[in-house]
């Protein structure tokens, strides 16, 4: 497999690291508003994903222009991470929004509950992982909850359950948690942009398959006709997968996958402020209060002076 200079990536500070999940979070929150506008144009939800994956395998490529022989064993795990990071996850992400109809909210919180379906599996596989969690870490985790509960509700007293799209949305949570650890010994050896690289095209190759089966071919011709479809595209496929993911990646190879995952939290209310300053919708009190406790909840989870 190919080896990286370890020494460069030790050497990362870690404020660095903390600053590339920062911004991974600010564009992920920022691409649920953006994929409006590809809705639009015409696409569906699953039709987004592989049109995405597809561009950011490109992209990776120009920037990266290499390819590593990988051993089979290794291979098929990175067919793996590109189910779980990408196909399937997209698949039981967009398809849990789209059968809840109006009533998202449960949806969206346990979806935005991520964070900590990793921290219960790298409890559980903790002799593989390395990762220590201290008590902050689940008191931080547990306050960042209850503000992504304020968030997503914004100032709405009605609470719906969708039995199905929750179901689906609780296997779109388990299906990251599982990329997220599964991920980080590659993260370690392998250039992170080529790790991404990799698992896009396996995220794309099998995206396709569940793409038919659903909706079909989607119409490409929006993207060429209508500018703002093109533009939301290129933010999507360059920004959301190609440069997010390989700094994701990187973040989780400096910090752990526990401590980036905890700024998965921040992600709704992104959504929140994107919406607010792109479409006019104004945050409640509710949404206010709870970016607090989400930021309260992030910092103290991360308030653990064993990690470096």
């Amino acid at each position: 497999m190919e080896q990286i200079e370890t020494a460069n990536k030790k050497q990362l500070p870690a404020i660095l690291a903390h600053l590339f999940a920062l911004f991974s979070v600010a564009v992920w929150g920022s691409c649920y508003v953006v994929t409006q506008n590809l809705l639009d144009a015409g696409f569906t939800a699953v039709q987004i994903a592989p049109i995405r994956m597809a561009l950011a395998y490109v992209v990776l490529l120009l920037m990266r222009p290499k390819f590593v022989r990988l051993p089979w064993k290794d291979e098929l795990m990175f067919v793996l991470l590109g189910v779980t990071g990408g196909s399937v996850y997209f698949y039981f992400q967009n398809t849990a929004i789209a059968v809840s109809g109006d009533q998202t909210a449960s949806v969206s919180i346990i979806i935005s509950l991520t964070p900590l379906f990793t921290v219960i599996l790298a409890k559980l596989l903790k002799r593989t992982t390395r990762e220590r969690l201290s008590r902050l870490v689940w008191i931080g985790s547990a306050i960042a909850v209850i503000g992504v509960v304020l968030v997503i509700l914004n100032g709405s007293l009605h609470f719906h359950i969708s039995p199905l799209g929750d179901l689906l949305a609780l296997c779109a949570g388990l299906s990251w948690a599982f990329y997220s650890i599964l991920i980080k010994p590659y993260s370690e050896r392998m250039d992170s942009f080529v790790v991404t690289r990799r698992v896009m095209f396996w995220a794309f190759i099998t995206a396709v398959p569940l793409m038919l089966a659903v909706d079909g071919m989607p119409n490409l011709a929006p993207l060429f006709t209508q500018p703002k479809a093109l533009i939301s595209w290129i933010f999507l496929a360059v920004f959301g997968n190609a440069v997010c993911f390989a700094l994701w990646n990187i973040a989780f190879d400096r910090l752990g996958v526990v401590i980036t995952n905890n700024y998965l939290y921040a992600s709704p209310f992104v959504t929140v402020l994107v919406a607010w300053i792109m479409l006019g919708q104004v945050p409640s009190w509710m949404s206010i209060l709870g970016a607090i406790l989400i930021t309260a909840g992030v910092i103290l989870a991360q308030w653990d002076k064993r990690k470096a």
